[in-house]
């Protein structure tokens, strides 16, 4: 095998990447949002940059996936290729510091299962590919959400959270 071998086109961006790690989960989930459940290209945002400042220090990271509806996010999705629970925690903290509002749901998936998180409250939203909603519940269920703020007082400790499950990730 040569390295072309692990270069692959990314199905929402057309751009080149390298397939390791959860990559190949990635492109499986990004196929099944547009293909099953409706979402166009356009309304899914790749490896959004998320800065958390850690001792000092600004700590660049991504999270692999955002999912729009209207101009706004509406689920933060972490790729993964082992458990998807042992995620669950780094996607919460990063729906709650990407943008200044927290993003509704946050979603730990390996492309065959998920868990979704209510960002907001922590608490389970679904299990399971079936509990993603589609493009049009997204639609229904954006129109009563309202965006909140993450507490102030509470980024510091939630930086530090993100940030040490950001870490166990390899080939990022």
């Amino acid at each position: 095998m040569t390295m072309m071998d692990y270069i692959i086109s990314d199905y929402i961006t057309g751009k080149a990447v390298r397939n390791i790690g959860p990559e190949a989960v990635r492109q499986d989930f990004e196929r099944f949002l547009v293909d099953e459940k409706g979402y166009d290209r356009q309304d899914i945002r790749v490896d959004e940059p998320l800065v958390v400042r850690f001792r000092g220090k600004d700590y660049p990271s991504a999270i692999d996936l955002i999912v729009c509806c209207n101009g706004k996010a509406f689920m933060a999705v972490t790729c993964v290729a082992g458990s998807i629970g042992s995620y669950e925690r780094e996607i919460l903290a990063g729906a709650r510091l990407v943008y200044d509002y927290q993003i509704p749901l946050a979603v730990s998936t390996d492309a065959r299962d998920a868990m979704i998180l209510d960002t907001v409250s922590g608490k389970n939203a679904g299990k399971g590919l079936d509990a993603i909603p589609s493009k049009k519940e997204a639609l229904d269920r954006i129109k009563t959400i309202e965006f909140i703020p993450f507490d102030e007082n509470r980024k510091e400790r939630e930086m530090i959270i993100y940030r040490s499950f950001n870490l166990e990730k390899i080939n990022k």
